[in-house]
């Protein structure tokens, strides 16, 4: 897979910031099919930073109800969350 496609979009709410404050941990939606290498060279290569572990979290895709008849579905997505070596920040919107 094309480290380019990996990461999806970085994942930002009060938890991430919080872990990333306390525990130099980052979160984001990735692809899929992404294995943890892939996503820890992505990030490496687009952040410039070091990371030392990647844990993933899933959710599969779910129906949709309404009345006990399904009407569509709710899509799944992954997530990462990327621990950064001791030092290494990744700035979103620091400063604004």
């Amino acid at each position: 897979m094309d480290l380019t496609t990996v990461l999806l979009k970085p994942l930002l709410t009060e938890k991430t910031t919080m872990l990333k404050d306390e525990a130099n941990q980052v979160a984001f939606y990735v692809h899929p099919q992404a294995s943890k290498i892939e996503i820890e060279k992505a990030v490496e290569k687009a952040f410039d930073v070091h990371v030392t572990a990647v844990n993933i979290v899933r959710r599969a895709p779910r129906n949709r109800k309404r009345q006990g008849r399904v009407i569509g579905r709710k899509p799944g997505w992954k997530k990462a969350y990327v621990t950064l070596a001791k030092g290494d920040k990744i700035e979103f919107f620091e400063g604004v």
